[in-house]
C-alpha cells in the first residue's frame, strides 16, 4: 500500500460526511494529489489534511460548504479568481449549492503547496 494509500483516517472523515458530500470531498482529495504529486494525507486539527514534509492544506465539510485553510497569498490571477469565495478571514468558503470549481481548487492546492515549501 502506497503512503498515499495508507489510512490515514480521511477514509473515515469521508465515509462519515453526508452522502451528498462525499463524492465531493473524494474529488478534492483526487484533485489535490494531481496537482500537487507526492502530497501525502493526515489529519490535522480534526480535518484532512496534506502535507509535503509539512502540512499545506486542510479541507473540511460544513452543512452548506466546503472550507479551504490556510489563506492562499501572493498571485493575484489566482486572488481575483477567489473573491467570491473569500470568508471573513481569508479561508475560502465553497458553496455546495453550486457546482464545485475543482480546477481552481487545484490551483490553491498547488499554490498553498508552493507556499509552504518556500518557507513562508
Amino acid at each position: 500500500m502506497s503512503e498515499r494509500q495508507a489510512s490515514t483516517g480521511i477514509d473515515d472523515y469521508i465515509a462519515s460526511a453526508p452522502a451528498d458530500v462525499r463524492p465531493v470531498l473524494e474529488e478534492i482529495r483526487q484533485v489535490v494529489h494531481a496537482r500537487v504529486p507526492g502530497a501525502t494525507e493526515t489529519i490535522g486539527y480534526q480535518m484532512p489534511a496534506f502535507r509535503l514534509g509539512k502540512i499545506f492544506m486542510y479541507f473540511a465539510a460544513f452543512r452548506k460548504h466546503i472550507g479551504i485553510y490556510p489563506p492562499v497569498r501572493g498571485d493575484e490571477a489566482l486572488q481575483e479568481a477567489l473573491r467570491a469565495y473569500r470568508g471573513e478571514k481569508g479561508n475560502l468558503k465553497f458553496p455546495l449549492a453550486q457546482p464545485m470549481p475543482y480546477a481552481l481548487i487545484g490551483r490553491v492546492a498547488a499554490a498553498l503547496a508552493r507556499e509552504r515549501s518556500a518557507g513562508s
